[in-house]
């Protein structure tokens, strides 16, 4: 049995017949070819899955394709415009907020949804909104730096920034 489904992904509708229990990280993945969210635990407890659904962050290991119907779903790949870099992958970039890289999607984008909501967080708040995402890499300070210069280039009206030389964002 399938069922339709008509989801935004990036801000492109998509639509599709899944499995009732096919999961949403399956179904970016394999359906759309998205890889940005990767499968780690697949109990939601690492982060290494995460998107935003209409912009608040969830874990797609365990949230199922249907559940998501007439949403909007934005992975890392659709953060920035293709070629550029969204003003947190930037500050990742710039004050060395990642290492291996595997957490760093979800890591950003839980950034990204901490300060649509809160534009001025403090270390503490920082540290609260990325608990959800586990990195064996990089100890979290060059992350919660990261996060903090973001919050300064978007206080600060920054826009995306063209990557040089390549033609797709950086993850």
């Amino acid at each position: 049995m399938r069922v339709p489904v008509t989801v935004t992904v990036n801000g492109t509708a998509q639509r599709a017949e899944v499995e009732p229990r096919q999961l949403l990280v399956q179904f970016l993945r394999d359906d759309l070819g998205l890889t940005g969210a990767h499968i780690g635990c697949e109990t939601s407890q690492c982060g290494a899955c995460t998107v935003l659904l209409d912009g608040a962050v969830i874990k797609s290991c365990t949230t199922l394709t249907v559940q998501v119907d007439e949403q909007a779903i934005t992975t890392i790949e659709g953060l920035a415009p293709r070629g550029t870099m969204h003003p947190v992958q930037h500050a990742f970039w710039e004050e060395h907020g990642l290492q291996c890289g595997y957490c760093t999607p979800g890591m950003v984008l839980s950034a990204v949804a901490l300060l649509a909501e809160d534009p001025h967080p403090d270390e503490g708040e920082i540290r609260h909104a990325i608990e959800g995402n586990l990195c064996r890499c990089t100890g979290y300070h060059n992350i919660v730096r990261s996060i903090q210069a973001a919050a300064e280039k978007l206080a600060a009206g920054a826009a995306p920034t063209p990557v040089n030389g390549r033609s797709s964002p950086t993850t």
